[in-house]
């Protein structure tokens, strides 16, 4: 959960500067939506190659083990974000800088890739049968814990000195902080031991030699679907994270610092309804619970602009209020339901893959579809439709998966398929 938060910290450390100030400061010359739309595009990068680093380290992951790509990744983000606090701006080298920041950006992509599903089976693969929900959401707990430690540091930054010293030199210090984060991530890393799942692959000599090979060929409908699955997740969270702050500030005229206090008290409830509902997936089963959260925030997706759009600022911490416990319900379980899906010789590379490419279908284009959207139509309703649309999407995927709560992870070569089980064969 430290590692993960220490990623997740970095990874939306860039989408709240992409919301705040990134556009003044590397693309100056453009107006103010087509600067925002490129901004987030380059927020956007991130999770093409998100899943370059999901077949990657998914490979090393089901071949070398759980530990030693956790410890990668990490190293990887975090050099690539304090990288990012070095960067000189447009009006210093041109158009090299929001190239630079761009390729800082893939890097953080890529290792993210191989983070998230890492730490997930080493907490998953762990945990005791019948609480395997609960613990695979204490990793899912990074996400809104990384996103209150990003948006703290610039509200912080933000508050103590005036616009022009945050957009000269102010916002490079969040990203230079995270070193320190990164550090402590590390050096717990170090202290872990290898998962039992992985290690009865070794001792029983199954693992496979290309594990994407194998995965493409035995679960691309646990892929695809599971992806497909998660899609309103990772809508759901950039909306609120990314285009809200946006939305919140260049729309309704909020404050920066209203928005991020908003995204704040948003996170503080996600950190304690996530594993409630996590523990809840052990009791009722992983679909009844995602059910319930991606029907809500099908439900939610036009009352929570419409109550935006009061311009109320109490009202505001009450439409991120509701959206958060949509999201928690949906986001709680679906790491451990996502990795039940798999059997143990390619379950890594399967997790990675499946969540990376829900992230690549909805959050990679959620703030610039949101822009564009707003800006074509200058109606707010025209976003709520496309979380609508993402919701329903991810529905009818789950439906047509198997729920996986019962069964063990260590039954190696085993697998359940979106129906019905099916039995690897061993290379």
């Amino acid at each position: 959960m430290i590692g993960t938060t220490v990623e997740w910290y970095d990874l939306f450390l860039f989408g709240t500067a992409s919301a705040l100030v990134f556009g003044k400061i590397f693309f100056p010359q453009l107006d103010g939506a087509v600067g925002t739309i490129l901004s987030f595009l380059t927020f956007a990068s991130a999770y093409l190659a998100r899943m370059v680093g999901a077949i990657l380290f998914g490979h090393f992951g089901d071949r070398l083990g759980r530990k030693s790509m956790l410890l990668v990744s990490l190293t990887t983000m975090g050099v690539a974000t304090f990288a990012i606090g070095l960067v000189p701006d447009y009006g210093t080298i041109g158009i090299a800088a929001p190239l630079i920041l761009l390729g800082l950006r893939v890097v953080q992509g890529l290792a993210l890739g191989g983070e998230w599903g890492g730490a997930v089976l080493m907490t998953v693969e762990h945990a005791p049968p019948a609480r395997r929900g609960f613990f695979g959401s204490m990793v899912q707990i990074g996400v809104p814990i990384g996103t209150l430690l990003a948006n703290s540091a610039f509200l912080i930054v933000a508050s103590s000195m005036s616009a022009e010293a945050l957009l000269s030199w102010g916002w490079r210090i969040p990203f230079l902080l995270s070193a320190a984060l990164v550090g402590v991530g590390i050096y717990i890393r170090l202290h872990i031991e290898e998962t039992e799942s992985f290690k009865a692959v070794q001792q029983e000599g199954t693992k496979a030699k290309i594990p994407f090979f194998v995965l493409m060929r035995q679960y691309w409908r646990q892929v695809l679907l599971g992806g497909i699955a998660t899609l309103s997740t990772g809508s759901t969270f950039t909306l609120m994270v990314a285009s809200g702050v946006s939305y919140g500030t260049q729309e309704l005229g909020h404050s920066k610092n209203l928005m991020l206090w908003t995204v704040m008290a948003s996170c503080a409830i996600a950190f304690v309804a996530i594993p409630v509902f996590g523990r809840l997936s052990d009791r009722f089963g992983r679909k009844p619970i995602i059910y319930a959260g991606i029907a809500a925030e099908a439900a939610l997706a036009f009352p929570f602009f419409w109550i935006l759009d009061t311009g109320s600022g109490p009202l505001l911490f009450v439409a991120y209020g509701l959206m958060t416990l949509a999201f928690s319900a949906n986001y709680g379980p679906i790491a451990t339901f996502l990795a039940e899906l798999f059997g143990a010789r390619v379950r890594y590379s399967g997790l990675s893959i499946s969540y990376m490419l829900s992230g690549l279908l909805g959050s990679a284009a959620t703030p610039a579809i949101t822009v564009t959207l707003l800006s074509a139509t200058g109606d707010s309703s025209s976003i709520a439709w496309y979380i609508l649309g993402a919701a329903l999407l991810s529905l009818l995927s789950l439906f047509l998966l198997s729920e996986t709560r019962i069964g063990s992870l260590d039954e190696v070569g085993t697998a359940t398929s979106a129906g019905n089980p099916r039995i690897e064969v061993t290379a």
